[in-house]
């Protein structure tokens, strides 16, 4: 396993086609999707020699916490239906290399069943859905977790729809039908490893929603809970309820980030949702430069969003990222490998970002900036 690709064509034939694509597919027509990848490609770098860059550091911090690389594993969905117990397996893997892991709420395993089996605090992920007591008890579940920062998810008031996902009846656990158990039959290893995880539903959801054994009922209720009512009073509402750092993810408009950096929260994350969410929209990165320009100097900026290698971190930081947000890039090895899979991936991104570093004359990320960059002056 040289790259994110090769992790991600084993994934694929791992990890039965319907969890596969929900984690590979945008929304709609999947030009957003395309464009994160496409923009990070005009993106070129600026290459220096005979620059001592003998004495490489990679470390940085993010919220004041100090991490090993400049980059967390983002909140992703399902993960323990890309392998068993993968959100725990995340984890420990992060930990392992000493960078964040932030925990989906629609994730497999439960804030419990993670906090349970690793040693140090992770980051939760949040919805505000319309059942506000829902969305509270799961705040409070995350403080008595020791969670170390809660992350708002704001572009989610209303769901992008996945084309893939409805062809392929994709459902939490899957549906027993003819074509799902013919894929599953073909992927021993995968259902082994499912059956023998914690779980195979939603394990946040789990006392919460009526009837979670009913597939539709589940459906329905997700569904339905997303809130399109949500403003910026319920930031405020957050903050009166959770007493740690607060990163908001999901900021893509330079208006909403100016508002964003007077909230008191620590960090926004700069993020179309991987393009799964408005279709037709711009890509992450070339909005990245005007947000980091406005509002950089008064609140942390992270970046999210078609990130597939370490030359990918690399751009982001040279855009005034502090630092990035690692989804479906780390998925893919939970699929391809498990815990084995994400520390190859977290390796991987590592390695490329070192060697980008060193022929482009940085030996430090903070050092990272616009000059790294060929033909600097169009971010500027």
């Amino acid at each position: 396993m040289t790259c994110i690709e090769d992790l991600r064509q084993l994934a694929a034939r791992k990890v039965p086609r319907a969890f596969f694509d929900y984690v590979e597919a945008g929304s709609y027509a999947e030009e957003t999707l395309r464009a994160n990848r496409t923009d990070f490609e005009r993106i070129k770098f600026n290459q220096r020699v005979l620059v001592d860059a003998s004495n490489r550091d990679l470390s940085t911090t993010m919220i004041g916490e100090p991490v090993k690389l400049p980059f967390a594993l983002a909140p992703v969905g399902l993960c323990g239906m890309q392998h068993g117990d993968g959100e725990i397996l995340a984890c420990r893997a992060a930990h392992k290399a000493g960078i964040p892991f932030c925990l989906s709420t629609m994730s497999i395993c439960s804030i419990e069943d993670v906090a349970g089996a690793v040693e140090k605090p992770f980051w939760f992920q949040i919805y505000v859905m319309k059942d506000r007591g829902f969305t509270q008890s799961l705040i409070e579940r995350a403080i008595a977790a020791r969670c170390s920062a809660l992350v708002l998810t704001v572009d989610l008031q209303v769901l992008g729809q996945r084309h893939c996902d409805i062809r392929n009846g994709m459902s939490v656990p899957p549906e027993l039908k003819l074509k799902n158990l013919l894929d599953i039959m073909t992927k021993p290893a995968w259902a082994m490893s499912v059956l023998r995880g914690k779980r195979m539903n939603f394990g946040n959801l789990a006392g919460y929603v009526p009837d979670q054994g009913n597939i539709n009922s589940l459906s329905y209720w997700i569904a339905n809970q997303f809130d399109p009512s949500l403003t910026w009073k319920d930031v405020e509402w957050i903050k009166s309820i959770w007493p740690g750092k607060l990163i908001l993810k999901g900021i893509f408009n330079l208006e909403d980030a100016k508002i964003a950096a007077q909230t008191g929260a620590e960090a926004l994350v700069v993020s179309n949702h991987g393009g799964r969410q408005l279709d037709g929209a711009s890509s992450a990165i070339s909005i990245l430069p005007r947000i980091t320009d406005a509002v950089g100097s008064n609140i942390e900026i992270m970046f999210d969003s078609g990130i597939r290698s370490g030359q990918d971190v690399m751009r982001a930081l040279a855009l005034g990222a502090r630092s990035c947000f690692i989804g479906r890039a780390y998925v893919y090895g939970l699929g391809a490998g498990g815990r084995k899979g994400v520390l190859r991936a977290i390796d991987i991104l590592r390695r490329e970002l070192d060697v980008t570093m060193a022929l482009t004359g940085v030996s430090r990320v903070q050092d990272i900036d616009r000059r790294v960059l060929a033909d600097s002056h169009l971010y500027s």
